[in-house]
Parts: structure tokens; C-alpha cells; sequence
């Protein structure tokens, strides 16, 4: 501890280090003013949208066919595309995504792989199916008066070449016929696909991507034509849709939309469905047994599902006699959505039990966070698909066992796809970014308000992704490893992390450190009401969050977003200075403890038992004045002299000198790079602890080192950098002071013999089980 005089006028002054302007270009502090597009009058500087923003509109009149003896489908439809831009179009561009299934697509070409040295059936085969071709056979593209229209496709993107210019506010019509082999999900993978079930003979379809889909075109990009190589999803413009699909008779189909012909479900089907529509629980709409005498008898016949969709992005459905189907209603702000689930039998005990309350959840929880949830239905399906998202239809993973049982993973696994899923429907489904093109936008969004909605699930939900401390982990890898988020999707090597759990990750330590919760909250639902069905860029998302929150962000934006910076804060020292209070009394007794409790050195002790006796100590004679003399004895004179210097204080001095203050000075580093906000805790003597929140803009003078005064009236006797871990700091062992170990821990295995471990629901029903089986002996 070291002591310093308060003399009367003393400042306590922060030297401003002059800075170069190369410096401040290179600042981390600098506005971001290159990195984002001039405002205009359809993007406005506040991140809202201008007073001529405008978007395009597609609407779609579709019928399809699905042929369950070849698994393929044939279709055709009605595209009214308007023109609602200032610009004339001379042509358009439609997306082919099932493209990507095409022997020489673009994804199968630019595919790189490898032969092993050994070999197996399994690599052959995986190697045979890029042979599989499921690209659409277009047959035919005609105009309103069934004339054909000049096309050209380009893998994945069509262009049609328009007889007559489009000018603004003007619509045109056209047709499309096409067909095309449907592909095996968990052969070829895809967004979509068919599971074939070899127990009974039956298909399950989940039908993306399905039908040619019309381009966005918009103020930012012109035309979105990137091609889809498998990883970057799409953008698309809304519209009104009128589905008419052909399916198996006995086939029960999940889809985008509203049903409009209720004469394909029976009598106690529809009447089930008006239960369900007032219930607050899951109600059997298709139970078990009616699945499970849809998957022996397979009929021959065929029925048509007619649904229609209001201002959604796209459509999706499902397929399958093996669908069990149940229903519930969520009320949220006065509306009610019809929450469902389709599954086969192969998803219960889970998916009767959890997946309808899970999508229910998610509508309330997102609609609290973000807008209302707008549409009639939310759907949720099972099958071969892990994750995909699509208007009001989601296609989830998580399967029990075989025997009913499930571990933890599974079931937190198949809530959490659920709830990521259904949540789409806000990001991008109605917040419609480009998701071809930034997929933060997209899944980051999503991942983050995911994380919120987990938490309201139950207390402690074992979320993957949100935590700070769940980021580290990706953060301290080589940078040669990584991009930065804002990073196109076809380009990122780890798109988990980076497109999905470091944006996750950087919302909430925004919502929780940078900002709070209250200015955090407000800024982002702002956001989504701004951009609710509309097309939102990057910018939007940057300029909103600063604008309704009154806070400055582009350090943080720049630091998280266009950086591989990461957080290593390190506490480097402490300084600990109290006031001298100039009260021999006081001083005098703190003095005399200090020299009391300092170790004695190595020589001292040892001389302790080595010298019996000194010279003095045999010749006391030899002593004088100065072998009694009591430096810190406190006399008369020194009493003096303290009250004469306390007279010369002014009141508020002699108050401050006597409040006995401690003044800490700290060393802080900065090692990663990334700029973020000081969390700093001191635990006092006494055992109790205070924390202090200090903004990033600490670092603005100095982003590498700083040191900063901490004044209190209890002695520190530790203080820890980011204690909760919520700063996605990547090294705890250099953020306390003393320092303290980090724990950590290896385990000890042993070669199991060979076989399947049980998992811990299939050991407590053998455990329930033997006192019975021993009971019967």
C-alpha cells in the first residue's frame, strides 16, 4: 500500500495522449461512414425506410401434382409479377433452385472431395448419388396469351425476356410448366426431400424449394441473381399465393396457408379441428390409429389440398399417410394462430408431448420481442429434414429411439430446432433480409431471439448458442480460420459459428453489457416494426438499433462485424494508495501494524536461534537514547501539530480527509483487439463485492492499454475482470488480481467393452423394470 498526501487543491487529472489523424483513421472509434451506403430517399440515415421506399410483388396461382410410385412432380403455374419500382424492366429473373440436383449443377461441379485409401460402400455410394438428376425439366414458359417466352437458364437462375418493357406500376403474366424427380433427403440432402420408411412400405415429403420462384429486384442490388450453391438460402418478394396440390387420397398434407376445401378431412377430422381451434392444449386432429390404417391400406386414389397464403415470401408443404396431426390455439394480443404438428409415429413419445406447445411458445415469445405474429397458422413437421424454415411451415429434426426412449440431447435438441424454426417465420419470413447474401441477418437474428425464448422455456435451458462464454471457444482460433460475419454465406467456412453463434453471441452482450436490456429492447422491436415485410439491409439493422436507442454503436458494429477481433482483457496490475490523514494516532497505530506483519527475512530467522545473544545484550551499558527511542509514539507535540493542520482546512477538505478513502489505480490490456466495455468487481475485505460497469469508450484514447482510478471506502482485497463472462472474453486466468488459477480437469477412461451404452431413460425403465421381473421369480 502506498500513502499520498490530500493537499487542498490536489487534481486528480487524465493525460489525453495527442493523436496523429492516421491515427484517428485507424481508430476503432471511427464512424462507420465508408463501410455503409449513403442514406437516400428510399433508405433513410435513421435506418428506416425512406418516403419512396419501394419493393415488388409476385403472386402465384400453382397446381402440382406428386406422384408417389416414382416420387416426382409435376406442375404448373400463374405468376403475376408488378413492377412497383422506378425503373423499366426488360426482363426478368426467376430461381431455380431444385437446380442444384442437376448432374452438372454448379454445386456438384465446384464440390471438391476426395477418395479415402480404404474405400466403403457408403463413400461409393455417396459419391454415386452426385449422379442423381433432379434438376426441374422445364416444358414450357408462356405468356397471358399462351405464346412462348424467350428464356435463358443460367444452373440455378432463368431469365425471361419480356415482349414489351415493364414499366413502373405496370404487371405482367406468365406461365410455367415443369416437372422433376423428387430427391432422397438423406441420399442427396437438400432442403427438402422424401423419407422412405422400408418397416412399411410408406414416403414421407417435405416439399422446399419446389417450384420456380421469382427473384427479388431491389433499390440496393438491382437484381439478387447469385446463384445457389447449396449454402446461401434466398430472397424472394411477397405476394398472395393459391395452391392447388394432388396428392395420394389417404395422404394428409401440411402446407403454407389456409386450407380452403375442408371436404378433404372426415366429419370427426373437421370436428376435432374446431376443438383444437378453441383449445389450449394439443388437440388430435389425425390420431395414431387413423395413421396407422393410412399406412397398411395405401389407396389408390388421388385428392386435391387447396390452400391460400396471404403476403408470405414463399410456400412449403408436406406429405404423407403416416402424418398424425394435432392442433392447438395461441392467443397473443388479442389474435388467435392455430399452432400445429404433423409427425409419424416414429417421433412419438417427443413430438405428441412437446412440439405443438413448443411452436405456441415461440409464437408468444418472438411476438413479444419482436412484432405480432401476423399469419393464421404455424406449423411445425417431422421428418428426414434437421432444420428448415418457411412460411407459417417449419420441417424439424429429433427422433427417439426405436423403443420410445430419448437422451437429453435429443429432446433439447428437438425443442431448441423448433423453436429456431417456427421463429424463421419472423426472420426472414416477414423481416425479409437477403439471406443469399448476409445470413447474419438472417440466422443471427434468429439464433438471438431463439436463445430468449429457450430461457423462457425453462429455467437454465441448456442453449448452445447466446452465452458469451459458449463463444470462446470459435474466438480464440487462428484468424486464418475465420471471417468476418459480415461475410457472404457461400464464402464462410464455419457458418455455424460465424453466421449463427457469433452474432447470436454479440446481440446479447449488447442487450445485457453494451446497452441493457430496457434501451436494447425497445431499439430492436423498432427495428422489426420498421421492417416488417420489407427488405431490410445490413445498414437498416445498424442505423435502427443506434437511432431508437440514442447510442453511438459503430465501434461495437465494427468491432463484431467487420473484424476477427476477439475480447482478451487482461488486468495487469493494482496499485493500492490511501490518504495520509496526517493523525499520529491514526497513522501512527496503521504504521506499527504494517512493520508487524511483515515477514521476517531468511537471515532473521535463522539469527533468531543462531545468536543467542548480542553484543547488547550482554553490555547493556552500551545503549543510548536511540535503542528506547518510539519513532511511532505518539506525543503531545505531534497531537499539536495535527490539530493546527486540521484548522487549516476548509470544511469539505477536512470532511474528505476523514472519510479515510482508498484509491485504487489499475492496469488494463487490451491483447484481442476488440474493444468492449470494462466489467470490473471488488470483492472488500469484509467479503462483500460491488461491481462497476464502465463504457467501451474507455479505450478511445488508448485501445491497447489503460489504467483507471477506483475510489472506495472499504479496502479491496481482490478485484476480476468480466466475473460473469459476458464480455466472450477468450482467457479468465489473467483477469484477477490477486490471481487466481482457473478450474479445469481431465477425466480418467477406460476401453469400454463393445456394445451401446443404454441412455438414461432406457436404464430407468430397466430399473423399474427388474423388481418386478425379480418379484415374478
Amino acid at each position: 500500500m502506498k500513502q499520498f498526501l490530500l493537499a487542498s487543491g490536489l487534481l486528480l487529472g487524465l493525460a489525453v495522449p495527442a493523436l496523429a489523424q492516421e491515427n484517428i483513421d485507424k481508430s476503432k472509434f471511427r464512424q462507420l461512414a465508408q463501410e455503409l451506403p449513403t442514406p437516400n430517399t428510399y433508405r433513410t440515415a435513421s435506418g428506416a425506410p425512406g418516403h419512396e421506399y419501394w419493393q415488388q410483388r409476385a403472386d402465384y396461382n400453382i397446381k402440382a401434382e406428386l406422384n408417389d410410385d416414382n416420387q416426382s412432380l409435376t406442375g404448373s403455374e400463374t405468376i403475376t409479377y408488378t413492377n412497383l419500382s422506378p425503373d423499366v424492366l426488360t426482363y426478368l429473373w426467376v430461381q431455380l433452385d431444385q437446380n442444384i440436383f442437376e448432374k452438372n449443377s454448379m454445386t456438384n461441379l465446384t464440390r471438391t472431395n476426395r477418395i479415402p485409401d480404404k474405400p466403403t460402400f457408403g463413400v461409393a455410394e455417396a459419391l454415386a448419388e452426385q449422379t442423381f438428376d433432379g434438376g426441374y425439366k422445364i416444358k414450357s414458359v408462356k405468356d397471358a396469351n399462351g405464346k412462348a417466352l424467350p428464356h435463358t437458364i443460367n444452373f440455378t437462375m432463368m431469365r425471361i425476356d419480356l415482349p414489351q418493357p415493364l414499366k413502373p406500376k405496370q404487371s405482367v403474366k406468365f406461365s410455367i410448366e415443369w416437372s422433376n424427380l423428387i430427391n432422397d433427403q438423406k441420399k442427396q440432402g437438400g432442403r427438402g426431400g422424401y423419407e422412405f420408411f422400408p418397416e412399411d412400405g410408406n414416403y414421407e415429403y417435405q416439399m422446399a424449394q419446389w417450384f420456380p420462384r421469382m427473384a427479388v429486384y431491389d433499390d440496393v442490388n438491382g437484381w439478387q441473381h447469385k446463384q445457389f450453391l447449396g449454402t446461401g438460402e434466398f430472397a424472394l418478394p411477397f405476394g398472395d399465393y393459391k395452391v392447388s396440390l394432388t396428392v395420394p387420397a389417404d395422404h394428409v398434407v401440411a402446407s403454407t396457408g389456409e386450407l380452403q376445401n375442408m371436404d378433404v378431412l372426415t366429419s370427426a377430422q373437421r370436428s376435432r379441428l374446431a376443438q383444437a381451434q378453441k383449445a389450449n392444449k394439443p388437440v388430435l386432429i389425425v390420431t395414431p390409429d387413423e395413421a396407422l390404417r393410412a399406412e397398411k391400406n395405401k389407396a389408390k386414389g388421388k385428392k386435391t389440398w387447396t390452400f391460400v397464403a396471404k403476403d408470405v415470401r414463399d410456400f412449403a408443404w408436406a406429405s404423407s399417410r403416416k402424418f398424425i396431426w394435432d392442433a392447438m390455439n395461441v392467443n397473443y394480443a388479442g389474435k388467435n394462430t392455430l399452432a400445429m404438428s404433423y409427425y409419424p409415429k416414429e417421433g412419438n413419445p417427443l413430438w405428441g408431448q412437446y412440439s405443438t406447445e413448443v411452436v405456441a411458445h415461440t409464437i408468444r415469445t418472438y411476438s413479444k420481442f419482436t412484432i405480432d405474429y401476423p399469419y393464421p397458422v404455424a406449423i411445425s413437421v417431422h421428418g428426414a429434414v434437421g432444420g428448415m424454415e418457411y412460411p407459417m411451415i417449419s420441417f424439424n429434426g429429433g427422433r427417439p429411439e426405436k423403443d420410445g426412449s430419448y437422451t437429453e440431447r435429443t429432446k433439447y435438441g428437438m425443442i431448441s430446432v423448433i423453436i429456431h424454426e417456427v421463429g424463421h417465420n419472423f426472420f426472414p419470413m416477414i423481416i425479409n433480409s437477403d439471406e443469399r447474401q448476409w445470413t447474419w441477418m438472417d440466422e443471427g437474428l434468429n439464433t438471438f431471439v431463439q436463445y430468449l425464448a429457450e430461457q423462457e422455456w425453462q429455467r437454465d435451458y441448456p442453449s448452445s448458442r447466446g452465452e458469451p462464454r459458449n463463444m470462446t471457444t470459435y474466438m480464440k482460433m487462428d484468424k486464418s480460420m475465420q471471417q468476418p460475419i459480415m461475410t457472404n454465406s457461400e464464402s464462410i467456412t464455419q457458418l455455424g459459428n460465424n453466421a449463427y453463434g457469433k452474432p447470436a453471441t454479440a446481440l446479447n452482450i449488447l442487450r445485457e453489457t453494451v446497452m441493457g436490456r430496457k434501451l436494447f429492447d425497445y431499439a430492436f422491436k423498432e427495428y422489426c416494426r420498421r421492417w416488417a415485410f420489407k427488405h431490410p439491409m445490413p445498414a437498416d439493422f445498424f442505423r435502427s438499433m443506434e437511432d431508437a436507442s440514442g447510442t453511438d454503436l459503430d465501434w461495437f458494429w465494427r468491432g463484431w462485424f467487420y473484424t476477427t477481433d476477439h475480447v482478451e482483457q487482461e488486468l495487469t496490475g493494482v496499485k493500492w494508495y490511501s490518504v495520509d490523514t496526517r493523525n499520529p494516532e491514526v497513522e501512527n497505530a496503521k504504521r506499527r501494524t504494517e512493520i508487524n506483519a511483515a515477514p521476517k527475512s531468511l537471515s532473521q530467522q535463522r539469527n533468531l536461534q543462531d545468536i543467542p545473544k548480542t553484543l547488547l545484550d550482554s553490555k547493556p551499558e552500551l545503549k543510548d537514547f536511540y535503542n528506547t527511542y518510539d519513532p511511532l509514539a505518539v506525543t503531545e507535540e505531534s497531537k499539536a501539530q495535527y490539530q493546527k493542520y486540521l484548522q487549516s482546512l476548509a470544511p469539505e477538505e477536512r470532511a474528505l480527509l476523514q472519510k479515510g478513502l482508498n484509491f485504487y489505480e489499475v492496469g488494463i490490456k487490451n491483447n484481442g483487439g476488440l474493444v468492449m466495455p470494462v466489467v470490473m468487481q471488488m470483492t472488500y475485505q469484509d467479503g462483500t463485492s460491488e461491481i462497476v460497469r464502465i463504457p467501451a469508450e474507455i479505450w478511445r484514447y488508448d485501445e491497447k492499454e489503460i489504467t483507471k482510478v477506483f475510489v472506495t471506502e472499504k479496502p479491496v482485497a481482490s478485484f476480476m475482470l468480466d466475473p460473469f463472462q459476458e464480455t466472450a472474453d477468450i482467457d479468465m486466468n489473467n483477469n484477477s488480481y490477486p490471481q487466481r488459477p482457473q478450474p479445469s480437469r481431465f477425466e480418467l477412461f477406460k476401453e469400454q467393452p463393445r456394445g451401446i451404452t443404454p441412455n438414461p431413460l432406457q436404464q430407468q425403465t430397466q430399473r423399474q423394470a427388474a423388481p418386478r421381473s425379480q418379484g415374478g421369480n
